[in-house]
């Protein structure tokens, strides 16, 4: 085992098992859609009502009665509004574009084109969480938690110029050391953004309860106030 899947074990044995995002491109969209200034449990269970509402399509959510559908959306949080209207462009999408399944799982190439223009993935960590977990492509979806997890414990660099370059900076060095399959970067990419934002956060990070404290070369940084860290 490379070191970074020995330290993917590990957060694997500190947490138990972990669900990951849908593999469904629709569902996937719809579980973006309620993560949104939500939390995990609130989504969690939100999600889990419009499945048991048998609405986790985009006939049967076009067709959802308002009565039935707004609690549920509600319950995640936040901008009900906002939240609501995420949900018609995604039913929308689905119905003006039904051959986005197929292409998705397509040649990368094709995959990343068909996503283009697609808001609600939310930038590049959306598409690329649709790609590996709905296209079945070997990438890895960096967002903040999964970069500063990452850069910690010694996969990327300090001081990019901006987030998308510390991003690429982090999958380059990932893909060095993970199996090319999809099933090695999803396992990768549910552990390493459940770490950062429950132990390994911005703010305050948990060093002393982490499992990889003696492996992250960041903790020192830490420690001694290194800026970026």
């Amino acid at each position: 085992m490379t070191r970074l899947e020995q330290l993917i074990a590990k957060l694997q044995k500190h947490y138990g098992p972990l669900p990951e995002p849908p593999s469904d491109p629709f569902e996937l969209l719809v579980w973006e859609a309620l993560s949104w200034h939500s939390t995990t449990t609130k989504r969690d269970a939100a999600f889990a009502a419009l499945r048991q509402l048998r609405v986790l399509t985009p006939t049967a959510m076009g067709l959802a009665p308002r009565a039935k559908l707004d609690p549920v959306v509600a319950s995640a949080g936040p901008y009900i509004a906002q939240r609501l209207q995420a949900l018609k462009k995604v039913v929308d999408t689905f119905k003006d574009r039904p051959e986005l399944p197929a292409l998705i799982k397509g040649p990368m190439p094709v995959a990343l084109k068909s996503l283009k223009g697609l808001t609600q993935m939310g930038g590049d960590s959306g598409a690329y969480r649709m790609l590996l977990f709905a296209g079945d492509h070997a990438v890895l979806p960096v967002n903040a938690g999964v970069e500063r997890t990452a850069r910690r414990l010694g996969y990327g660099e300090s001081g990019a110029r901006d987030f998308k370059q510390s991003a690429k900076n982090v999958r380059d060095a990932v893909a060095r050391e993970l199996p090319a399959t999809s099933a090695a970067y999803r396992t990768a990419y549910v552990y390493l953004a459940h770490h950062g934002v429950t132990i390994c956060k911005q703010a305050d990070p948990d060093c002393p309860m982490c499992p990889l404290k003696k492996e992250c070369p960041g903790r020192k940084a830490i420690v001694a106030g290194v800026a970026g860290y």
